[in-house]
């Protein structure tokens, strides 16, 4: 059997691909929260001096009660908590038969109004309550555009499951055997399968700007269930040549260029950082472009993701308790990837570029050792200390090649470093750029998408110790400031003059714990958000 062909003998003979774009559906309604007709009707419930408050937008459901629901509530022991779920059986006068109230934390000061991530994280939480639902009624407080947005946003993101039937999204196609469906119907009675539809109680569906907003919300978050449907994937069944062709199936769809670089190609051009990850694996390296263009774009954005399909360590193996997840070393890809398939469909005005940066990091008899040096795109040539730390290595190349686009910017998304991961935590990435400028505009972008970021620095006196005796550089440096040498190295590799942003988002990439708000467990489609809203400001000509 040649090297990297078709042929997987893990791959399960009935493996089907899902739907990566199927999401919850979003509807805008004008009918009072008491009239509509829904499986259960969500309000929102505020933790207050002297006991729960029930928020704007319930005031319908309250007369129900007799204006009486946050006694009813606080009997039920509900305090209005962030994330607090408490159910009850509608009053009569409503068409739902359930209400379901959500926390939402401190009441805000008098005109303040609850925040777009508080509302975000409170739908998300309410989804993932009525999962198995056929409608929600979402009579969360919806003020303005914003706050609609925001709802509709953690609603439809709440409601993502990954469907474990094969990652075939529960739908039968024609032509199945008869066990195969049935395999998929006791998946869907197994998983519940998420919430089908969002009212949004206060929506203006006559209303330009709402309508725009529930469109964003809609193309958003299908694009981030991509995302988290490709970092769910086993590592058996996503490859570099498979993530290449799910990369090139979405650009047919949506009118984007693409171009892949196979082993050959990747060799002729001289890209021994993915080539040197890439060749102790069967399943070969691919470099992916992907790009959108618009007609009257003003500024060029190029994203980079790191693309590890699996992630062994190589010959520096990880230890045992640390590859169990690391089919999510791709989730950088996975970013970048979503994101300009986003841009398109919201006919963004900026022209948009995603490097793909796929290998697999495999032990082998070919595989690169601790101490090879590697010549890299572009001519640079890197002494391997650890073979683990790979993801910096085919990040460089492809940040060396799309800087001869002379972008305005290039970002890179990456499960970089455990080390961050220590320094930040699990839910916050870290963000490093070689102009502070734009470190303070990535930051401030990713807060207004609701992501939690922390700007870290690039300390020069780190620089030396990436030096090497037989190359230009090593691809390890100092212990300590882990996360930090990697974005340093990474640096080396931009072009003179190009303003450069390094995401490092190992942390929220992957949930290991339990839900939460609108974060399912398992793939996340961190970053997304970010780099959408870095993408709107780059088409009205902020770049920070």
């Amino acid at each position: 059997m040649r090297r990297g062909a078709a042929y997987n003998p893990y791959r399960p003979t009935n493996y089907r691909k899902r739907d990566p774009t199927t999401v919850t559906a979003l509807t805008l309604s004008t009918s009072s929260a008491a009239a509509l007709r829904a499986d259960a009707v969500v309000v929102g419930v505020a933790k207050g001096a002297k006991g729960p408050v029930v928020a704007a937008g319930a005031e319908a459901v309250d007369k129900a009660f007799g204006g009486k629901l946050a006694a009813v509530l606080e009997t039920l022991g509900a305090t209005g908590a962030e994330g607090e779920v408490t159910k009850l059986p509608a009053a009569s006068g409503l068409k739902a038969p359930v209400v379901l109230a959500v926390g939402l934390g401190d009441v805000p000061a008098k005109d303040d109004g609850y925040d777009a991530e508080t509302l975000r994280r409170a739908a998300g939480t309410a989804s993932r309550a009525l999962s198995g639902s056929k409608k929600g009624a979402f009579a969360l407080p919806i003020e303005d555009v914003a706050s609609a947005a925001a709802v509709a946003e953690g609603a439809l993101l709440g409601a993502y499951t990954y469907d474990k039937s094969n990652g075939n999204g529960g739908n039968a196609k024609d032509g199945k055997s008869a066990k195969t469906v049935k395999n998929v119907k006791d998946a869907d009675k197994k998983n519940n399968g998420p919430l089908a539809e969002v009212a949004l109680v206060g929506g203006k569906p006559r209303d330009k700007a709402y309508k725009a907003a529930a469109e964003r919300a809609t193309a958003l978050v299908e694009e981030i269930n991509r995302a988290r449907d490709l970092i769910n994937t086993p590592s058996n069944l996503l490859n570099p040549a498979d993530f290449a062709a799910e990369a090139v199936a979405a650009a047919k769809e949506h009118g984007l260029k693409t171009e892949v670089l196979d082993e050959k190609a990747l060799k002729k051009g001289g890209y021994g950082g993915i080539l040197g990850v890439g060749q102790g694996s069967e399943a070969p390296p691919r470099l992916v472009r992907i790009a959108y263009a618009h007609p009257k774009a003003e500024k060029t954005l190029a994203l980079v993701g790191k693309g590890i399909t699996y992630d062994s360590g190589g010959i520096s193996l990880k230890p045992a308790g640390h590859n169990e997840t690391m089919k999510c070393d791709m989730s950088g890809a996975a970013a970048v990837f979503a994101t300009v398939v986003a841009a398109a469909r919201l006919g963004l005005r900026v022209n948009l570029t995603g490097w793909l940066a796929l290998a697999e990091n495999m032990p082998s008899g070919s595989a690169t050792r601790p101490g090879d040096v590697l010549s890299m795109y572009g001519g640079k040539t890197v002494e391997v200390l650890n073979t683990d730390a790979e993801g910096r290595l085919v990040l460089a190349d492809a940040i060396t090649r799309a800087g001869e686009e002379k972008p305005d910017a290039i970002v890179d998304v990456a499960t970089l470093t455990g080390a961050m991961v220590l320094a930040l935590g699990n839910r916050t990435f870290g963000i490093m750029t070689n102009d502070e400028a734009f470190r303070t505009s990535l930051h401030e972008i990713a807060e207004e998408a609701g992501e939690q970021s922390w700007p870290m620095p690039l300390p020069t006196h780190l620089r030396k110790g990436i030096d090497s005796p037989v190359a230009d550089l090593a691809n390890m440096g100092e212990r300590m400031g882990g996360g930090l040498v990697a974005g340093i190295f990474l640096k080396e590799f931009v072009a003179d003059g190009i303003t450069w942003g390094h995401l490092d988002i190992a942390g929220p990439a992957f949930n290991e714990a339990g839900p939460f708000g609108y974060t399912p467990k398992g793939g996340t489609g961190a970053a997304v958000r970010t780099l959408v809203r870095l993408a709107e400001r780059a088409a009205d000509g902020d770049l920070g």
